[in-house]
């Protein structure tokens, strides 16, 4: 009788402690939560409008008018209009973000500007730039205007290409329709680079280049009046 009352008396304290360890909140950790979405960006703009590529604008207070980018999150999408007096952006004049497609900005008469446009949404995505446009502003006084700088069409800056033979090929332009344009062309292993030829009338030249090598190269441009627009400095890897 004692070994059955203190077997019950065990299995009694076995089930409290049971219960104690068992009831009450649980613990566990719950289901994981799914991580957030991931943000895309929102897609370059693709077209600029106003003031169209190498445009002679007669006023000085230029509206900026651009296409609008997309998003597939469907984020609320800004823009950074930037411009300058450069075509590779080192020295910026204005620089504005903007909810809308255009945008009004007094600049200096008589100046060559370069322009592009940047989407970006309220979770930090940002675009690719658009492509750069240049325009004139003009000057009082002003009958013959400075080319715009060299853009760079091949190869691509600080990129990689094949040993043997590389076409360096660019695109000149004048907001003066009718002007000649001329080049100088400057290309070594040094920054900065050397004369090479001048006067040529082609945009584009062949230069044989060796593997292993950084090169370094830039074209002035000038107009039938003389005028000269100094190019920016490009480089590429052989590999």
């Amino acid at each position: 009788m004692k070994k059955a009352i203190t077997l019950y008396l065990s299995l009694a304290v076995l089930c409290i402690a049971g219960s104690c360890s068992s009831g009450g909140d649980d613990d566990s950790p719950g289901p994981t939560p799914p991580p957030p979405a991931e943000n895309n960006n929102p897609t370059a703009v693709s077209q600029l409008i106003y003031p169209s590529s190498d445009l002679l604008c007669i006023e000085s207070m230029i509206i900026f008018e651009w296409g609008a980018a997309s998003d597939v999150d469907g984020d609320p999408i800004s823009y950074i209009l930037v411009v300058a007096e450069d075509r590779n952006f080192t020295n910026i004049v204005e620089q504005r973000t903007v909810s809308t497609t255009s945008l009004s900005i007094t600049l200096q008469p008589g100046v060559a500007y370069y322009w592009k446009v940047t989407a970006i949404d309220n979770q930090g995505g940002e675009s690719d730039s658009s492509a750069t446009f240049a325009f004139f502003t003009e000057g009082v006084g002003i009958s013959n205007h400075a080319p715009f700088s060299a853009a760079l069409n091949a190869p691509d800056d600080e990129g990689f290409v094949s040993e043997g033979s590389v076409n360096l090929n660019w695109t000149g332009s004048d907001s003066d329709s009718g002007d000649v344009l001329t080049y100088d062309l400057f290309f070594g292993e040094l920054d900065p680079a050397e004369l090479i030829e001048t006067d040529l009338s082609e945009d584009n030249y062949d230069v044989t280049v060796i593997s292993g090598k950084t090169y370094y190269w830039k074209v002035d441009t000038t107009d039938d009046s003389g005028l000269k627009t100094i190019g920016q400095t490009w480089m590429f890897t052989v590999n």
